[in-house]
Order: C-alpha cells, then structure tokens, then sequence
C-alpha cells in the first residue's frame, strides 16, 4: 500500500474519533486548547497502537492464513465500514458527557479503536510500512479529534453522521480494491 492508501485509510479510521470528539465539543459550553489536546492525544495514540498490534498478530498467523488474505482484507473493511455506516444512518442520540477524565477518555479511545486493531492485522497480510502507516493513522486521528472537539462546539453534531458515513464508506471501497486487485480485475 502507498502513502496515499494509507492516509485514506487513516482518515477513515479517524472519523469514528471524529465524530465523538465533535460530541464532547458539543458537550462544553466553552472549549479549551486542553479539552482539544485530550481528544488528540487519546485518540491519536490509540489509533495508532491498536493498528500495530493487530499488525504484530496478523504476522504471527499469516502462514496459515495467506491464501484467503485478500478475503480476510476484504471481509474486515466491510465490516468494519458498514457498521460505521449503519451508527451513522441510526436515529439513535449518542449519549456524550464533558467528562475529559482517564477513564471515561480510555474507554472512548479503545471503543473508538477497535476496529484499528483489525485493519492492523490487515497490515499484516499486505505489503505496508507498518512504521509509515501507523505514524500517519495516529497523525490524522490527532488532528481531526482535536479539531473535531471546536467543530461540535460550533456546529453541533452536524458533522457526526457524515464523518462516519463517509469513513464507513471509504474502508469498505479501500477493501473491495484489494480485493479485485488480488483477483486480478483491476490493476493500480
């Protein structure tokens, strides 16, 4: 994967973070660099831990899974993008609290992760610089959660739902491109 595959698939690892940083921007009745900087750093190391562990797992299963890896890929992104697409197209209101404490920001960075930790063991199953990759998902995060936290403080909640419609969308077409490229239908 080239740079620029990384950097979509890092802007669309970032919009789960995205979206719940313009939730606690909305959650403040006045936001502060601080409040921007705990969603970055939160955010942004977990986006870019959990890819490569999930990385350093793919590697040691790899082996025994290298003949359905463009599959695995596949099924993962689409997994991972549809359920970011049905949250976002869901009428149910997030709760989101102004709470920037440790642990309420450790369960969201893990919860807003988790589907890092996948893509990272699709890392593993495709030529990636995984020092590249994770360096530019966790970059990415940062900026959008912190600018996230001014946007919800402005614009509400406005932004949420695209966010995640379009990161939703853009891992599962990142997924079908590996895939057809592994079937040999198309060739970039």
């Amino acid at each position: 994967m080239g740079f620029w595959e990384l950097f979509i698939i890092a802007v669309g690892l970032s919009m789960d973070a995205f979206a719940v940083s313009v939730c606690k921007g909305l959650s403040v009745s006045r936001v502060k660099l601080k409040h921007a900087l705990i969603c970055g750093v939160w955010f942004g190391a977990f986006q870019g831990l959990m890819p490569a562990i999930g990385y350093f797992l793919g590697l040691q299963f790899e082996k025994y899974i290298v003949s359905v890896d463009h599959w695995i890929t596949f099924v993962l992104l689409g997994i991972i993008g549809f359920n970011m697409i049905r949250e976002a197209l869901s009428k149910e209101e997030e709760e989101c609290s102004c709470n920037f404490g440790f642990k309420t920001m450790f369960l969201m960075a893990v919860a807003t992760s988790i589907d890092a930790l996948a893509v990272g063991i699709t890392f593993a199953l495709n030529p990636v610089n995984i020092i590249l990759a994770v360096s530019l998902i966790a970059v990415t995060t940062f900026t959008l959660s912190a600018i996230g936290v001014k946007i919800g403080n402005i614009f509400g909640t406005r932004y949420k739902s695209v966010s995640e419609l379009v990161g939703g969308s853009v891992l599962i077409l990142i997924g079908l491109k590996i895939l057809l490229e592994h079937l040999g239908v198309i060739n970039f």
